[in-house]
């Protein structure tokens, strides 16, 4: 997942300060997830109150602010073959997005840490963000990436 992070920066970093903010914040919440699911250390309160807040503000900022300036800009290019696609992929981050609400939701006060299930719901968590980030970078390639050339060349 780390890898794939730096991957997208390295692709799309400089493109546009917004993403390249997110992108920054999805690194973070990379890196305090891989704090929490190493399983050499037990989870401790203060680490996964970390999570839990780099969690919502990096789902928020998606929903709240890169899709909608995504979607901006297919509209003003008039890309309706990125638009389509985003109409087919954004069912599916939201339902991410409800599964990284209710984890919040839970555990934010600390009050999952005794939970037998923390470690497969963090798992499970993980795989779902690791499908949410390569859906993100796929609307990021054709909604920014391709509007970012067709803006040089006009």
């Amino acid at each position: 997942m780390l890898e794939s992070c730096r991957n997208a920066q390295e692709r799309w970093g400089g493109v546009h300060l917004l993403i390249d903010r997110w992108l920054q914040e999805r690194h973070a919440l990379i890196t305090a997830f891989h704090e929490l699911h190493t399983g050499v250390e037990p989870v401790t309160r203060p680490a996964l109150q970390k999570f839990c807040q780099l969690l919502l503000d990096y789902v928020s900022a998606g929903h709240f602010e890169i899709y909608e300036q995504l979607i901006h800009e297919g509209e003003a290019f008039g890309d309706q073959r990125g638009l389509e696609l985003a109409r087919q992929i954004y069912p599916r981050i939201e339902a991410i997005t409800g599964a990284a609400v209710a984890f919040n939701d839970r555990c934010d006060n600390g009050d999952c840490l005794e939970s037998p299930d923390l470690p497969d719901e963090l798992k499970r968590l993980g795989q779902l963000l690791h499908e949410r980030f390569e859906l993100e970078d796929c609307l990021i390639e054709v909604l920014h990436t391709a509007h970012r050339q067709t803006a040089a060349t006009a």
